[in-house]
């Protein structure tokens, strides 16, 4: 199991028994919000088992609390092996505490300096604030808007590609 350590959290490989904790995030409408409809539990079942077949997808803990609070995760391209997609879902009262940013920072520096990964692409909604801010405090840069691209709950949204390169990265953490 591949476990990353932040000042406070422990990222960990998932595992079976985070499977109800998977349920819960993928079933929360404030999680959803700006990600997907809600899957029936089939759907979110066989995402789950993706997860576990990968290596770099995490659930993010406290170092003193077993609890799960959110997963992030790195999908390296298979036609490309030097890029990757990064994402990251935190559950509601966990939100705005610098979670996903922590995750985020420590899940880069796996991919750039473990997984060889030279850059990291992020997609999110224009709508979802607190999701753009976590990309802009890592330092990704919004590289692309997809005008009113993403359906969601019968509503379009303006969908914006992010990324960050090795360099950057490094540049910015040096």
């Amino acid at each position: 199991m591949l476990r990353l350590l932040t000042p406070r959290f422990t990222l960990s490989s998932f595992q079976e028994s985070d499977w109800p904790f998977f349920l819960e995030l993928r079933q929360n409408n404030a999680v959803m919000r700006y990600m997907a409809g809600i899957a029936s539990e089939e759907d979110i079942r066989r995402v789950f088992g993706q997860r576990l077949l990968e290596n770099n997808a995490f659930v993010i803990r406290l170092h003193v609390d077993e609890t799960p609070l959110g997963d992030v995760g790195l999908r390296i391209s298979k036609v490309n092996p030097a890029e990757a997609d990064v994402g990251y879902s935190i559950l509601p009262p966990a939100q705005g505490q610098g979670i996903a940013s922590e995750a985020l920072k420590a899940v880069c520096e796996y991919a750039f300096y473990q997984a060889n990964v030279e850059a990291l692409n992020a997609w999110v909604l224009a709508a979802n604030a607190g999701s753009v801010r976590v990309l802009e405090k890592a330092r990704f840069s919004r590289v692309q808007t997809l005008e009113k691209s993403f359906l969601l709950n019968d509503k379009y949204y303006d969908d914006w590609a992010f990324r960050l390169t090795k360099e950057d990265f490094a540049r910015a953490d040096g």
